[in-house]
């Protein structure tokens, strides 16, 4: 499941549930489409919301760093501690893509 957030050049996508390569497939060709009509100078995958996550989300995030790189865009991975980071950072994937911490999503906030 996606949720996209666009502001002034930034398309922040919101990854949630599982990511295997059962779902990668639709998850790719959504954010591309995305990533075609907006051409953004930065993407931000937001892992915040991803309960599972095998070798098919390694892929997921280096076919996008590829993809913006060929228009000159950037990509960042928020992603939060535990399971899915140690996975990125096992694959080596933070040496192309910054890693950053998730932003708090609305429903986290506390006012």
């Amino acid at each position: 499941m996606l949720e996209f957030q666009t502001e002034e050049g930034t398309l922040r996508v919101l990854l949630k549930g599982e990511i295997d390569h059962h779902s990668a497939g639709q998850l790719r060709e959504q954010i591309d489409c995305k990533l075609d009509e907006l051409l953004p100078r930065l993407l931000v995958l937001d892992f915040g919301g991803v309960t599972f996550m095998d070798s098919s989300g390694i892929g997921l995030v280096m076919g996008r760093v590829r993809q913006t790189a060929a228009y000159g865009g950037k990509v960042e991975i928020a992603v939060p501690a535990g399971h899915i980071r140690k996975v990125m950072q096992l694959s080596g994937i933070d040496k192309i893509a910054r890693m950053q911490a998730p932003a708090a999503h609305p429903a986290e906030q506390k006012g």
